[in-house]
């Protein structure tokens, strides 16, 4: 096991929650490690979109893999990589995945299940975790809240097969009740990951009920590109550039940059 990826394993502590501000490229995954974060995750949404095409399975593998290999490179602290689930439809096509991933230098995956049943996603996890070995954390995506489908007593039945199939965590998006979010805490037996944002429980209760990693998704790039469209409207219309009078200065980014590469 890589150091990065005991450092990484060791962050998940239950009620000390590891906070990710998810990162889409080499930039913001510097901004994040210079504001203290203790490791850096990817979105995939953000990913797919910095690359010219839709979240949801679309992007190519080799052109997610190359984003993930020079966000490892651009920072020092461990990296997790949201891979949808797998840039493959069969478990040996998700092993292939988490080998070339596994290359990059990564510390983590989140692999999700989407509409799949237990059987076939264990299998996929099983031959992720063949192909990762011992070191690579991986995270288990229950998608039922997304779906609008949620019950506890489910996602901890699928959890519970996940983690028989080799996964080291459970994330569960989607859900915002903290009674909720502290039950699934109290009864899946492995680090649990919600996602946070605007309207959820902040990180000080999230922690009081047990969670061990909050990532922010996809809402930072969403945030991100949010300004990009009022600057254009600005531009285009009142012929004014208010949208960008907190933008970060060009000679910070750049010697963020230039250090890391230095």
């Amino acid at each position: 096991m890589t150091n990065k990826a005991e450092v990484f394993r060791s962050l998940h502590v239950p009620g000390k929650p590891l906070v990710l501000v998810n990162a889409w490229d080499a930039v913001s995954a510097r901004i994040a490690e210079q504001a203290g974060s203790r490791a850096v995750a990817t979105t995939s949404a953000g990913v797919a979109w910095s690359l010219g095409a839709p979240d949801g399975d679309v992007l190519g593998r080799d052109d997610a893999i190359a984003l993930v290999r020079r966000v490892v490179a651009a920072v020092g602290v461990p990296v997790t990589a949201d891979i949808e689930s797998g840039y493959g439809v069969t478990p040996d096509e998700v092993a292939a995945t988490v080998r070339m991933l596994t290359a990059t230098g990564a510390a983590g995956v989140n692999i999700e299940d989407g509409v799949r049943g237990v059987e076939e996603q264990c299998a996929r996890l099983s031959a992720a975790r063949a192909a990762a070995g011992d070191g690579l954390f991986i995270n288990a995506r229950l998608d039922a809240y997304l779906r609008g489908s949620g019950e506890v007593a489910e996602v901890v039945a699928r959890a519970e097969a996940f983690l028989e199939a080799g996964a080291d965590g459970i994330f569960v998006p989607g859900v915002s009740d903290p009674a909720v979010i502290g039950e699934l805490a109290a009864k899946i037996p492995a680090p649990l990951n919600v996602m946070a944002g605007p309207g959820a429980p902040d990180v000080r209760e999230l922690a009081r009920v047990g969670v061990a990693r909050v990532s922010l998704g996809s809402a930072v790039a969403q945030a991100a590109y949010a300004v990009v469209k009022r600057a254009a409207e600005e531009a285009l219309t009142a012929g004014t550039y208010a949208a960008v009078d907190d933008a970060l200065d060009y000679g910070w980014i750049n010697g963020l940059m230039t250090r890391r590469s230095a």
